[in-house]
């Protein structure tokens, strides 16, 4: 994760920051939909919106099949999301991907395919996805995952302290995470879908960063409900809450339900109303996506051609 930024080094828990917020449901989803509707990027400009977002992407594979093979084509892909000969016609250099998101023993494999390329490995970790296991097991994972050459930790948090208010525990938890990811940045799965209320999920995301959480990150993916808009914006106040209160700026990864082009577009458009330019970079911003990949690329092809390729010409394999 290349960082122009000073590492959130976290703090002791603060319950003043939190506590006595609430959010009204029916204004976040009012102001989530005021960002979307009238506002549309074309042409040459959502060419360029739509590469940043490839830029952002952690592209992902988390299933229960994953073997080397997949995973080295995955890798081949975060090379070279976007084919050479539509690059070539926008006259844009080469992109990558922000990352390549595995689990734990699919790391080795995912760092031999990216040598050379400067994109980071990050593993899910600790009990994913749903985080009920043992802490010291998942604290093993995350040494497992960093010793074989992950450099970002996408952790789960334990979402029954958050259900029953048990802060202290929560902070406790994502602390000594946190500190056995060590250089790795760690960003912190809330599973917000799991936690009934935004307002749970505003204080979740106030006790993570107060942790040293470097990214907050909504969904698992796995959950019924993953990223949403109005979960996304209650999450980038809490984020710029923090950073009022303490200065040091935390990453945002949307995950779960990203699927098109159109939603890239829809959260770099949140991003920047919310957050402004230096949110648009992937230091700052992540989208947790596979498939999502190939709908840009479709969509790229007829800004370069004016036509439409079928979906499956640009799935991955």
């Amino acid at each position: 994760m290349s960082q122009t930024h000073e590492r959130n080094p976290g703090c002791a828990l603060r319950r003043e920051w939190f506590e006595d917020v609430q959010i009204n449901r029916t204004a976040a989803e009012r102001r989530a939909a005021a960002i979307t509707s009238g506002r549309t990027v074309k042409k040459n400009y959502q060419a360029a919106w739509l590469l940043r977002a490839v830029q952002c992407i952690d592209l992902t594979t988390l299933a229960g099949d994953d073997t080397p093979g997949r995973v080295r084509r995955l890798c081949a892909k975060a090379r070279q999301p976007v084919r050479p000969d539509l690059m070539q016609a926008m006259g844009v250099d080469a992109v990558t991907t922000g990352a390549v998101c595995v689990y734990p023993t699919m790391v080795p494999h995912a760092v031999r395919a990216l040598e050379g390329s400067g994109i980071p490995v990050a593993s899910v970790a600790t009990g994913f996805p749903s985080g009920l296991t043992p802490l010291p097991q998942r604290l093993a994972e995350i040494r497992y995952a960093v010793e074989q050459g992950a450099r970002e930790i996408d952790i789960v948090i334990t979402r029954e302290h958050v259900l029953l208010g048990n802060w202290q525990a929560l902070h406790d938890e994502v602390r000594a995470m946190r500190e056995t990811c060590g250089e790795a940045h760690m960003k912190a799965i809330l599973a917000t879908g799991e936690l009934g209320t935004l307002t749970n999920v505003y204080r979740a995301s106030m006790v993570a960063m107060q942790a040293g959480a470097d990214f907050i990150k909504t969904s698992t993916g796995k959950e019924t409900e993953n990223a949403t808009l109005p979960v996304s914006l209650t999450m980038l106040r809490a984020l710029r809450d923090y950073g009022e209160l303490t200065g040091f700026r935390i990453g945002f990864k949307p995950a779960g339900g990203l699927r098109t082009a159109k939603d890239a577009l829809a959260w770099l458009a949140l991003m920047k109303e919310e957050l402004g330019g230096p949110w648009l970079k992937p230091d700052l911003f992540r989208i947790g996506a596979s498939s999502m990949l190939a709908d840009i690329e479709r969509q790229l092809e007829h800004h370069v051609t004016g036509r439409y390729a079928s979906a499956d010409h640009h799935a991955l394999s």
